[in-house]
């Protein structure tokens, strides 16, 4: 991406999505939830109020440059730092794009405002829509997800539920499994009857792959997962690392990495294998970025991890 956009990143690669431009809606971690597996780092600001965080022209401004002078993408994608459907003006973004131009849209969101039929209006300009169930009641809701004291597991799977009935793209569900917390079988069964009710078109399982934001959320293994994946109806699948075939086109200098870890921490390795590059080539931007103390590194499960500072 030539041009510097404030609320704008990539394209990035998706493990679910190929080659995603992403739209940045909310300042970094204003979330409904503080979930203790997010990749992004404890919630800063957690809240249900619904405004406009971000000036929605300004929004489609870049959105409007970037088709004109880039636009190459298998997917448009509202996530980012944040929970996307607290922007009052979420819906615009998707009547723009598809206005605009023939690339499809995402919606990445925790479903916990699908409960406002204003939200589910809105969500439903979308061409694919992801949301989040890891509990089965409310008990377990306040563990995994840590929510706003004003929601309620009840309702928010009721809103997911009212949103298949009148939804009529791609519905997709991620199911997060922890070691220890949500991920022993008989949970799992209690989280799959939930999803069926719910009737989503695709069931992925996840885990803490990627630094969380508590330690002791600790990933299940790969056989573990596999080994749930026919408890859900329909069969889930296990969200497999993404791979860079087609991604030979991404350019990287000092300027992507850093956008790209400012929104998850990463391996050495994951970054070159993001942007096709030789692990030499990555250790010299590493190294230009940890001299500038823009970005410092953490070991987790025995991995070296680096993360932009907090400065």
């Amino acid at each position: 991406m030539k041009n510097k956009f404030k609320y704008l990143f990539g394209p990035v690669p998706s493990r679910r999505f190929g080659r995603s431009l992403g739209v940045d809606l909310t300042p970094y971690k204003t979330c409904s939830f503080d979930c203790i597996f997010c990749q992004l780092g404890k919630t800063h600001a957690k809240t249900v109020a619904r405004k406009e965080y971000v000036p929605t022209d300004d929004v489609l401004s870049e959105l409007d440059t970037w088709l004109k002078t880039d636009g190459q993408a298998d997917y448009i994608t509202l996530s980012g730092s944040g929970e996307p459907t607290l922007h009052s003006d979420f819906g615009k973004i998707f009547d723009f794009v598809h206005n605009n131009s023939d690339i499809p849209t995402v919606l990445l969101t925790n479903g916990t405002m699908l409960y406002h039929p204003e939200v589910r209006a809105a969500a439903a300009l979308s061409d694919v829509v992801k949301v989040s169930l890891s509990a089965w009641d409310q008990e377990s809701y306040e563990w995994v997800n840590r929510p706003h004291p004003k929601l309620s597991f009840e309702r928010q799977v009721q809103g997911q539920m009212d949103f298949r009935q009148q939804f009529h793209g791609k519905l997709y569900m991620e199911v997060f499994l922890l070691k220890g917390i949500n991920g022993m079988e008989k949970d799992v069964r209690k989280i799959a009857a939930i999803a069926q009710k719910i009737r989503p078109d695709r069931i992925q399982l996840n885990t803490a792959v990627r630094p969380p934001a508590e330690e002791f959320a600790a990933p299940l293994s790969m056989e573990q997962m596999e080994a749930f994946t026919g408890l859900f109806d329909p069969h889930a699948e296990v969200i497999a690392e993404f791979s860079t075939a087609k991604l030979k086109d991404i350019k990287a200098n000092q300027e992507t990495v850093l956008a790209m870890l400012k929104r998850r921490p990463c391996t050495a390795e994951q970054i070159g294998e993001v942007f096709s590059m030789h692990l030499n080539e990555v250790s010299k931007y590493l190294g230009k970025l940890i001299r500038t103390k823009k970005i410092q590194t953490e070991r987790r499960n025995g991995a070296i991890y680096y993360a932009t500072t907090s400065s």
